[in-house]
């Protein structure tokens, strides 16, 4: 049975920015939270009109679908900043100070570079959706800039907690890989 890390939620410090990040990131988890129930009710709901109302349903479907990879999207800070993420700290924990430093120095870079290139083409593409009227080809048709509005967000919001995460480390508020 795998144990747990000795890693525990990003430290803030006093430092404002930190502080401010951290609050912003748990009210995305809130708000994913909240998604998740969200479409766990509409399921119960769906599943009492087809089965006990013998009736057909329109749009449940596929509000679930899109409230649950949103809450996906919008819950990634939050993971970031609980490290729940998955991890392998065995090169971590067996580097000196020093080089541990210099690897989370090198993976917080390279995370941002990535997430940040997300979070243009997830802005690019709700974009095009906003601005051509996209809708789904359902009997909904939902106008997809809603949904799609998740990926702007989600990925700005990661990026944010990316960017506290390496200002952390960097002002000593908190221990590379929240490692002592």
């Amino acid at each position: 049975m795998a144990g747990h890390s000795s890693a525990v939620a990003a430290r803030t410090g006093n430092n404002p920015f930190l502080r401010a990040v951290a609050a912003i990131s748990t009210l995305a988890g809130w708000c994913s939270a909240t998604m998740i129930v969200a479409a766990v009710a509409i399921t119960c709901q769906m599943i009492f009109v087809r089965w006990v109302l013998n009736a057909s349903t329109v749009w449940q479907t596929e509000a679930v679908i899109y409230l649950v990879i949103s809450a996906t999207l919008i819950g990634l800070p939050y993971v970031q900043r609980l490290r729940g993420h998955v991890n392998v700290d065995l090169i971590p924990l067996s580097l000196p100070p020093r080089a541990r430093f210099a690897l989370a120095m090198l993976t917080s870079a390279l995370s941002i570079v990535i997430i940040s290139i997300m979070l243009w083409y997830g802005y690019e593409y709700w974009h095009f959706a906003w601005d051509r009227g996209w809708r789904s080809d359902t009997v909904w048709g939902v106008r997809l800039w809603i949904p799609y509005l998740a990926l702007p967000i989600g990925f700005g919001l990661l990026l944010l907690q990316l960017i506290a995460d390496l200002v952390a480390v960097l002002t000593g508020a908190d221990k590379p890989f929240g490692l002592e």
